[in-house]
């Protein structure tokens, strides 16, 4: 017992010899929470330290009264504080950070301070510092998070013009290129639902709140009687203590609600102190019970803020003793130990409740570290952090998150808006009997694609479609969308899909998907009308002048050969190949036979008879060699004429359509094709769309089916411009069309949803899952192909090389013409001969023609006898030709010998009758033969 006696005696003795050092502290009538942390956090401290006790002095005054505040902090100084802690707003604030600057007092305050503009930018302060985060910083970190989460259109409902400072950074972020941010102020309550009302009418989903605590829940929960508090709205609230309001009533609302916090709720440091808070409440039989996340900021930032005075004070109390001492705001003096006390706070580094905590040389906390939370049923949830070096990281995996949002779709049912073209959506044909009604109203690609989507998500949908049926573009005089992006707009749709192609421009209107089908931009046309056949195709390797300098050369090398044969010796020969030494030369180029040559070389059949002489030679090689050439060049270009299909005037690219004005085209009105040639840079496009927005009437559509009908319709004076899948899925089914070039640009469709939609990286992992497992393609096939035109396109080819009657017609007609003038020639000849035999003869014409006529018709007798066989007396009497006149077909003399048959007798013994012009051939076919039998 008297050892019990003595610990307790030097205990109290030894308590009683700490050295007190008084603190003050100004609280407002409504932070008590903060009040009992600066006093458990005192009361801690003390019963660890040994050398000296903080006694707390605590006042209280409203959140206004500047004067009352000089008042106490004048008080406060008489007492002998070493530390001023508080107020907490910045028109009380200002009046003790004077006053403690001007003694030299560490004066420490953990609100929000606006910044004092038009000061200069030295320390104004320095004995103040700030445990709340810097403003700069932390309208960073809001700004930051902002463009983390892709907003591109925000409005902003703010309260005083403290709101505008803390936001400076994110209204910054925004440039005249990006999209409208609105600004609104809160204006007077409790009705906001005006406010609200038109924000809503604005199609705006994103919401920044900086309004006072006590509102937020006010706001909120009129936003949700706006219907403003659905799955496609996010709200962000400026305040570190929203996680502290009682969100129980909107905790299962769909909006998306994010706010930050200073405090995590699960450090140790919190806990112990929680503790300390509830058991020192006790003693006063007090019951304090409070959530760790229920733990305003300022309240942390008082323990932390007594934790980091205490740490300083014992610092330079282990080197220096600690002397309080009284001073008179009247009469001040300068209190010599509170700059050290300041130097040691700026430079330690200490985590407390609140992070960790570190000053920069104004005094400002510019390093700590804020948790991003979001609301759940269950509460605020973690989801990142944010620090200046670090900026945004989540804490939670991207397969979390996915599961978190595949966990809200299950049973959800989603609304599909969408337009009827097929193949993407149609009307449903009821069978007999059946009643068509919901979904079942419709078939095609889109619906198969949805459908095949929701059971990979599991989740129910409704097609609706868009009262306007446009795709949707923006207006710029109106400012409004039309069609299915407007339908999202108004929220009357959580998806949208058909022929939708992804802009830039749409794409800042409403999200899109991963794209389910690539594309591009091609021109529709109707097939070349095949011409008739023409009778004389054969004559169209060759141009009209060519012809006509052929015939011409054929005349002039003709002619030219008979005056050089004529002039040439070696072209003079004897009648007879035996007779050695004759006494007449013949010349047998006459003006038939050199036509008969060239025409017999040009037509590649050669000739029995060949000049001799070097001149004539000469001149023949020549034609020869120009025959060759003509009619390789003729055959070769006669193969290509004859097996290529003649069409009409035609075009083949989009040059070709942009070179002429002759053939009309267009493109859907307010469509991605309309909007691509509007805005495109490259000349050719250009000019493409000043000839369209020029044109009268009006080359643009108003959907693919009514450009399908004018392609059909315009005899190919209308071409329609549009994306290449719906063009494949025309050619396939209306045979008359095709495809001219190849693809003008490259894009995609994709499924729009609205902005921000928490569901498109779900929706977009399903369509990569069904392009994996090839079922897009499947679907493609499925509604594609199939059309009545694929079989006779397959079928045509074969026979794409095959000539008909029509095309070599003409050849044929020239060869009846041939024959034909030929019969007559050859019964002009008969009929001529006839005549002769009836004067040689002495018959009468139709005794001539009788006996000529029989003979001919007797195709067993292969001789024919001599009809002018003159007596020997008659011949002698017959005038004798001049010895000069040698040519064989011009002379009298030399024409009588002609016709006198000669008779030899060759190898079989036989007598055969050839006449004089037979004898031209014996150079070729036996002069030897000839010569023999004559002298036999």
């Amino acid at each position: 017992m008297l050892l019990k006696f003595l610990l307790l005696t030097f205990f109290i003795n030894f308590s009683y010899a700490k050295r007190q050092i008084p603190i003050g502290a100004i609280f407002h009538d409504d932070n008590s929470d903060s009040e009992i942390a600066f006093r458990y956090a005192i009361k801690r401290v003390n019963m660890y330290e040994s050398g000296f006790e903080l006694v707390p002095l605590i006042r209280h005054i409203s959140a206004s009264d500047s004067f009352k505040t000089e008042r106490i902090v004048c008080e406060f100084l008489n007492e002998s504080v070493v530390a001023i802690f508080g107020p907490g707003t910045s028109e009380t604030s200002g009046i003790a950070s004077s006053i403690c600057n001007a003694v030299e007092i560490p004066h420490i305050i953990m609100h929000w301070e606006r910044e004092k503009i038009g000061k200069s930018t030295t320390k104004s302060s320095p004995f103040t510092l700030n445990l709340f985060p810097d403003t700069d910083i932390l309208s960073r970190a809001y700004a930051e998070l902002l463009i983390d989460y892709t907003w591109k259109s925000y409005t902003i409902i703010y309260e005083d013009d403290d709101s505008l400072m803390r936001l400076k950074d994110i209204l910054q972020i925004h440039d005249p290129q990006s999209s409208p941010v609105t600004v609104r102020q809160l204006g007077d309550g409790p009705d906001y639902r005006p406010l609200l009302k038109s924000i809503q009418t604005s199609g705006e989903s994103h919401i920044i709140l900086d309004v006072g605590l006590d509102k937020i829940i006010t706001l909120l929960r009129q936003a949700s009687e706006v219907k403003m508090m659905e799955e496609y709205q996010s709200y962000i609230i400026i305040s570190l203590d929203t996680h502290t309001l009682d969100f129980e009533e909107l905790k299962f609302m769909r909006a998306n609600i994010t706010a930050m916090r200073l405090i995590d709720p699960h450090s140790h440091d919190l806990m112990n102190a929680i503790h300390d808070w509830e058991l020192g409440e006790r003693q006063y039989q007090r019951v304090y019970r409070i959530a760790p996340e229920k733990v305003m900021t300022e309240t942390g930032l008082y323990h932390d803020a007594v934790r980091l005075f205490a740490a300083a004070v014992r610092e330079l109390d282990a080197t220096e003793e600690i002397e309080t001492e009284k001073i008179d705001c009247k009469d001040p003096a300068i209190w010599e130990h509170g700059k050290r006390i300041v130097e040691y706070m700026r430079l330690r580094t200490d985590n407390g409740i609140t992070g960790r905590i570190i000053f920069n040389e104004e005094g400002k906390r510019t390093h700590f570290q804020l948790e991003i939370t979001e609301l759940s049923k269950d509460g605020f949830k973690k989801i990142g952090t944010w620090d200046p070096e670090n900026q945004v990281s989540y804490t939670r995996s991207l397969d979390e998150a996915e599961a978190q949002v595949i966990e809200a779709l299950q049973n959800k049912t989603f609304v599909v808006v969408s337009r009827i073209a097929a193949p993407f959506l149609d009307y449903r044909v009821a069978e007999e009997g059946e009643l068509l009604e919901g979904n079942n109203r419709f078939q095609g690609y889109s619906l198969d694609l949805i459908d095949a989507i929701s059971k990979v998500l599991h989740f129910n949908y409704r097609f609706e479609l868009v009262p306007d049926g446009k795709y949707g573009s923006y207006n710029k005089d109106t400012k409004q969308w039309d069609g299915l992006v407007r339908h999202l707009l108004d929220r009357k749709a959580d998806l949208a899909i058909c022929d939708l192609t992804i802009t830039y421009e749409r794409r800042t209107a409403v999200d899109f998907t991963m794209p389910f089908m690539t594309l591009g931009i091609s021109i529709l046309f109707l097939k070349p009308v095949k011409q008739p056949p023409d009778l004389f195709s054969f004559l169209s390797p060759l141009s009209v002048d060519v012809w006509i300098y052929m015939f011409a050369a054929y005349l002039s090398v003709s002619v030219l050969l008979f005056v050089l044969a004529r002039m040439a010796p070696d072209d003079w020969e004897s009648s007879h190949p035996c007779n050695q030494e004759p006494e007449e030369l013949e010349n047998i180029w006459n003006m038939h036979n050199c036509i008969w040559l060239t025409m017999g070389s040009i037509m590649g059949q050669g000739c029995d008879i060949l000049p001799k002489a070097i001149s004539t030679r000469l001149v023949c090689g020549i034609w020869w060699f120009f025959a060759l050439i003509m009619l390789a060049s003729y055959t070769a270009n006669l193969a290509a004429f004859l097996t290529m299909e003649r069409m009409d005037a035609t075009i083949n690219s989009a040059e070709d359509l942009a070179k002429q004005s002759k053939i009309k085209y267009g493109a859907v009105k307010g469509g991605s094709t309309m909007k691509f040639f509007q805005e495109s840079n490259f000349s050719t496009y250009q000019r493409m769309w000043a000839a369209m927005e020029s044109a009268r009437p009006s080359v643009f559509t108003n959907n693919n089916d009514e450009g399908r009908d004018r392609v059909l319709r315009g005899k190919r004076q209308y071409a329609y411009l549009m994306e290449s899948t719906m063009l494949e899925y025309f050619t396939e089914r209306y045979c008359e069309l095709t495809q001219i070039g190849g693809l003008l640009d490259s894009k995609s469709y994709g499924i729009a949803l609205p902005l921000n939609s928490p569901y498109r990286t779900a929706i977009s992992g399903a369509v990569l899952k069904l392009q994996e497992d090839g079922k897009l393609s499947a679907l493609k096939e499925k509604w594609w192909k199939g059309g009545k035109c694929q079989k006779q396109d397959s079928g045509g080819s074969d026979d794409a090389a095959e000539l008909g009657i029509a095309n070599v017609g003409g050849v044929f007609v020239v060869l009846g013409f041939g024959c034909l003038f030929a019969l007559i020639v050859a019964i002009l000849e008969f009929l001529w001969n006839v005549k002769k035999v009836a004067v040689e003869q002495k018959l009468t014409p139709w005794e001539a023609l009788k006996a000529e006529l029989l003979f001919a018709i007797n195709i067993w007798i292969v001789t024919k006898p001599v009809h002018n066989r003159l007596s020997e007396s008659e011949s002698r009497k017959s005038t004798t030709r001049s010895p000069k006149s040698v040519s064989r077909y011009g002379s009298d003399a030399q024409s009588n010998k002609e016709k006198s048959e000669k008779s030899v007798n060759l190898n079989n013994g036989k007598e055969k009758s050839f006449t004089s012009r037979s004898l031209s051939h014996l150079n070729r076919i036996g002069k030897i033969f000839t010569c023999k039998n004559k002298s036999n």
